[in-house]
């Protein structure tokens, strides 16, 4: 997600001052961006080469892992906020690494494509996996491992103890808080642990 509307949606939930771990942290637009412009400090967690060296010719802290290790080297608690944006979907173990946010941090953020958005549905009906501006690969070669919905997400939350504290949808940089499950390619949820 690298729209410049909808990082500044994403960063608005941060508070100004947070300690901040992004998971699967890309670039690091998102860290640069609360960085510069609502003082946090943290890290971003990332894999790739490529996005690793991004992310220091950005000045943003890094440090290359593979999420699906875990996250044993962080204490409960250790940071203010932890982010997993348009990580859940990538990840074979996306379950745990939603409980491991909620233990790191003492908020979660996450957003990832939502497959419940209507022209995926639309796709659906026509027999056709979709291709869409959120959701730019084929069915074949898609690095998303699962694809999930709005709706998904909250029974997920409450089945791992999760409290959601904010949600809406993102699309076309506009926040979406009315039917955002059909009317968002993006789902976006603020969360604590019970």
């Amino acid at each position: 997600m690298s729209d410049a509307q909808n990082l500044r949606s994403l960063a608005a939930l941060v508070p100004e001052g947070a300690r901040v771990l992004d998971l699967g942290c890309g670039d690091g637009a998102l860290l640069d961006l609360l960085q510069r412009e609502r003082g946090c400090t943290g890290y971003g967690i990332e894999i790739d080469d490529t996005n690793v060296l991004a992310c220091v010719k950005r000045g943003v802290n890094v440090i290359q892992l593979n999420l699906d290790e875990g996250l044993s080297m962080f204490d409960d608690a250790s940071f203010d906020v932890v982010l997993q944006i348009d990580t859940l979907q990538h990840l074979r173990n996306a379950e745990v690494m939603l409980r491991e946010t909620a233990r790191v941090g003492k908020t979660g953020i996450v957003a990832f494509p939502n497959f419940g958005h209507w022209p995926n549905r639309l796709s659906i009906l026509r027999g056709r996996m979709p291709v869409t501006k959120r959701l730019p690969y084929q069915w074949y070669d898609t690095p998303n491992i699962r694809v999930g919905t709005y709706a998904d997400f909250i029974d997920l939350a409450h089945k791992n103890a999760l409290r959601i504290v904010d949600s809406f949808g993102l699309e076309q940089g506009r926040e979406v808080r009315w039917l955002p499950n059909a009317r968002a390619g993006t789902a976006v949820f603020k969360f604590v642990q019970r």
